[in-house]
Parts: C-alpha cells; sequence; structure tokens
C-alpha cells in the first residue's frame, strides 16, 4: 500500500498541565489550533464541520488548586450533579431502554456491570452476576500494587453498538506506584471513544478524578497505609469541538489568549463555589432529580 503527500490523518496531541482548568484550557486551544475539520453523526446541515482530534491529556496534580474553571459551559450546581451521577448513581433508575429512556450510565457500568438482557430479566438462560468493577480495582491493588490487570470497562457489545448515544468513556485503568521512601500514589488512565471536549470535557474529568480519589482512599483503608492521589491521564479517540458551537468557543477562546488565567479559574475552597455546591447537595438529597427538574 503506497501512501502520498495527499494523505489526510486525525492528529494526535498531547497536553500536559498541572492542574484541571489549566488542562481544559490547553486542551480546547491545542484542537481548536491544529484539529481536523470532520462531519460527525449529530451535525444539521447548516453546521460547520467539528475541529477533531485524537488527544492525550496528562494532569500531573488533579487535586491541585485551582481546581475548577469559572467558564466552563456549565455551573457548580451542574457540576455536583453530574459528580454524583459517576460517582454515587443518583440517575441510574433514569436507565430504562424500554420506555425509550437511558440505556446505561457510567455508573451502572463500572459498579454493577452486567449483560444488559441479564439485569432486567430474572429468568434470563444465561444468569451472570453484575461486577462491581471499582471494587475490584480496590481489591486488585490492595493485593498487588503493581498489578496490570486493574480495570474497569463501559463497552457492551450486545447493546451499544445500536444505541442512537452508546458510552464515550471506555475504560478506566489504574495501578499503584511508590517511591524509594515507599509512598503509594493512585495513577489512574481513562480511555474514551469520543468527546465533546467544550461542554462535556470538564465534567467528566471532575467526575473521575473525584472516583480517583475515593479509590486512593479506600485502598489506604484496606493496606493501613496512606495513598495520595497520583497524577492523571485522559485518552480521546475522537476529541471534537463541534462546529454548531464555535460562536461561543471563539469568544471563550479570545479570554484564553488575552486575559489572566487566575480571572478564569477558582480554588474549589472559593466561597462561592463552596456555597453553590452545597447547595446542590442538600437539594439532590431530597430529590436526585433536582437539577434536571431545575433546568426544564
Amino acid at each position: 500500500m503506497s501512501t502520498t503527500a495527499s494523505s489526510v490523518n486525525i492528529p494526535t496531541i498531547s497536553v500536559t498541565a498541572e492542574c484541571l482548568p489549566e488542562a481544559w484550557e490547553k486542551a480546547v486551544l491545542a484542537v481548536w489550533d491544529k484539529g481536523v475539520e470532520m462531519r460527525t453523526q449529530y451535525d444539521k446541515p447548516t453546521d460547520p464541520a467539528s475541529k477533531d482530534a485524537t488527544v492525550m491529556v496528562t494532569v500531573n496534580n488533579p487535586f491541585a488548586e485551582p481546581r475548577i474553571h469559572k467558564n466552563f459551559p456549565g455551573g457548580p450546581e451542574e457540576l455536583e450533579a453530574y459528580r454524583q451521577e459517576v460517582v454515587n448513581g443518583i440517575h441510574d433508575h433514569w436507565i430504562d431502554p424500554a420506555a425509550g429512556k437511558w440505556t446505561y450510565t457510567y455508573h451502572e457500568r463500572i459498579f454493577a456491570y452486567c449483560p444488559v438482557e441479564d439485569i432486567r430479566n430474572a429468568n434470563s438462560p444465561k444468569p451472570f452476576k453484575a461486577v462491581d468493577q471499582i471494587q475490584c480495582i480496590i481489591d486488585s491493588l490492595a493485593e498487588t500494587a503493581h498489578t496490570r490487570r486493574a480495570q474497569a470497562i463501559t463497552w457492551m457489545p450486545t447493546a451499544d453498538p445500536v444505541t442512537d448515544d452508546p458510552p464515550c468513556l471506555q475504560r478506566i485503568w489504574c495501578r499503584l506506584v511508590s517511591n524509594e521512601a515507599g509512598d503509594l500514589s493512585l495513577n489512574m488512565n481513562t480511555h474514551w471513544r469520543s468527546r465533546d471536549l467544550y461542554k462535556a470535557w470538564f465534567m467528566n474529568v471532575y467526575a473521575l478524578t473525584d472516583l480517583q480519589k475515593i479509590m486512593a482512599e479506600q485502598i489506604s483503608e484496606k493496606i493501613n497505609k496512606e495513598v495520595t492521589v497520583g497524577r492523571y491521564v485522559d485518552i480521546s479517540d475522537s476529541l471534537h469541538i463541534y462546529g454548531s458551537y464555535f460562536e461561543d468557543v471563539s469568544r471563550e477562546i479570545e479570554k484564553m489568549r488575552q486575559s489572566s488565567f487566575t480571572g478564569r479559574s477558582w480554588e474549589s475552597t472559593h466561597p462561592a463555589f463552596e456555597m453553590m455546591t452545597s447547595e446542590a447537595r442538600a437539594n439532590l438529597a431530597k430529590d436526585p432529580d433536582w437539577y434536571a427538574k431545575a433546568m426544564g
């Protein structure tokens, strides 16, 4: 097989940052500047082609401050609702494919992975027990810190290829690393089939790194030794900025290029962020659907 000078490939981009909001900005700028123009299955006829790239983002310290970007599309209330959706499963009750509702949540797939036909059919000829993959990761690393088998998957070949909205998150992989002093840190990689960089990436990573912290704490309890949160690596086969967002994205990029980063970010202890997050937690505790209802 021969190649020509006119061959076009999806760009591969690597981004490294110290904290989450810095990582989001660097990824947005990189895909905006270097991404290839491609159509998507969600485009309207009048939408510009999206910007797309295969991207690996490394966040050296996921809990370094500032941890919050003030300008990501969303707010503290939406961020908290999404965090609880992934970590606590507050929206697992929305799963009801027969009624035309959700076919999965990330929480269900990683905490209770089971073939779809068996989840809701007690008379299935091949009953499988739902698997808590996160507990498997915790137990595996507690037993053998350097194991390379500590992972969780989401993809379900018997269900996902034919759905309109299959999982973007594909896999979580974790490993414990120790230094010469014997200190331990939990490193996490996440692998994504497809990803909305502008509207979804920040919330995805905020929730997944919170899960990383929870796993580190639970491993620590099992081995009776401190385990800190190590670096987080985020790999997307298709990290894209939809053409329909270009007007909003271009305004945000202008701010990124011309204004101070500190003015666009919050520490997680910022009074305004803490107040809105605390109110969201209280409302979600009363009604897990509170935010969805509030947004209509």
